[in-house]
């Protein structure tokens, strides 16, 4: 079997190809960085190309550039909305046959505080999450045209293989970093907010789990346990030895996006989904990477 993963070089990409490789199958990377295979997903005659040569029996859109912010708002439509297109008329018109996976995110849901469940309606709040929820139409459309078109909404999840871009290991890493003698501030813009955790390589077992069902569908991909920025700063400062309160600082006038955000995960543990990484065991693997 061979499966295409566009955005192989990311944490997600890096994962799943691990996964794959443990089930017989072969992976076409696709990415603009790393060594894999450089398509620009925004052309269609490159997609279709590379589908119509491969003839995959799956394709997993993971590529994105996964920040709310406005100036990003062209590169993530090409990226995500025009990205997914490509990737359906593709399979449409070569390897009807094929499944595919499309990366969704609990950014794109309303958020009321309380857990989100993937019935709940769609929120344009950033210029991300417009992508976002033009990908899952397009994905429903498709699906409605007798393709395999499977979505899975993605919440914080992490691993070593992070940026400091990223909350989780812009903590760890500056922990690290202080436990060695620096004396940095860590500044964070609020830390009583709540999200996920998860560990991403329980993540993409969560993906494989999803495409391998009958019945094409759409679930959250989390843990469903949410625990606070200072739990995270707590926990990891706690590994390096140090107490956090003389190093980090909170951003005066900051202002959160949202106070929660975690998933009601029961549709995926209905299907048999374990999540494995605890909270805890996620933050000793990134200290001590």
């Amino acid at each position: 079997m061979k499966a295409i993963i566009f955005g192989a070089s990311g944490q997600d990409g890096f994962y799943l190809t691990q996964l794959l490789a443990q089930q017989d199958v072969s992976v076409i990377g696709v990415s603009r960085s790393g060594g894999f295979l450089n398509i620009d997903i925004s052309d269609f005659g490159q997609v279709g190309d590379l589908v119509k040569k491969y003839r995959p029996d799956y394709i997993f859109h993971l590529a994105a550039n996964s920040t709310t912010r406005h100036d990003a708002i062209f590169e993530n439509h090409e990226t995500i909305a025009t990205g997914t297109l490509n990737i359906l008329e593709a399979v449409k018109q070569y390897v009807p046959e094929t499944k595919v996976f499309i990366s969704g995110s609990g950014l794109q849901f309303e958020n009321k505080g309380e857990p989100i469940k993937e019935t709940d309606p769609f929120e344009a709040r950033d210029a991300y999450s417009i992508s976002r929820i033009q990908s899952v139409y397009a994905a429903r459309y498709f699906r409605r045209l007798g393709l395999k078109v499977y979505v899975g909404y993605f919440f914080n999840h992490d691993s070593p293989r992070r940026t400091e871009r990223h909350m989780a290991q812009k903590i760890a890493s500056a922990a690290k970093r202080i436990a060695k003698g620096s004396e940095e501030k860590l500044v964070i813009g609020d830390l009583s907010v709540v999200k996920e955790w998860a560990f991403a390589g329980d993540v993409v077992k969560g993906i494989w789990l999803l495409v391998n069902q009958d019945v094409v569908t759409e679930a959250n991909i989390g843990s469903g346990k949410g625990y606070s920025i200072l739990d995270w700063v707590e926990l990891c400062f706690g590994i390096a030895g140090k107490g956090y309160q003389q190093f980090v600082q909170t951003e005066e006038g900051f202002k959160a996006e949202y106070r929660q955000l975690v998933c009601n995960n029961h549709r995926l543990l209905s299907l048999g989904f374990q999540h494995e990484v605890s909270f805890e065991a996620l933050a000793a693997m990134m200290m001590h990477e």
